[in-house]
């Protein structure tokens, strides 16, 4: 069941409703969130509140996509060094069946 949870960001508590096995994963996002917006206000003191929280969340938005863009280059690498071990296997494996000892 879903049980609120205490989290507090940039010296505000709030309430969220959060499944057991999702709490630690809370407190981390929630973690993350509170640091990023207490650096955004140490560089810029006159910036409110709204506007620190939404250039933090811009700021996570940007890294997750930079993240997913590389894992979908590195998985389309990973397919193609795939496809190309597999050839050479099938390469190595046919030459392997016509090498005939030569007699002297």
């Amino acid at each position: 069941m879903a049980e609120p949870v205490k989290v507090h960001i940039l010296d505000r508590e709030f309430l969220v409703a959060c499944p057991d096995d999702e709490r630690a994963g809370l407190m981390q996002s929630a973690d993350l969130l509170d640091q990023r917006m207490r650096e955004i206000r140490a560089n810029n003191k006159v910036m409110g509140v709204d506007r620190i929280a939404i250039t933090a969340a811009l700021n996570l938005t940007h890294e997750l996509l930079q993240t997913q863009q590389q894992a979908e280059v590195s998985e389309a690498v990973g397919d193609r060094l795939e496809r190309l071990n597999e050839r050479l296997s099938s390469c190595l494996e046919g030459s392997e069946g016509n090498s005939n000892p030569r007699e002297s």
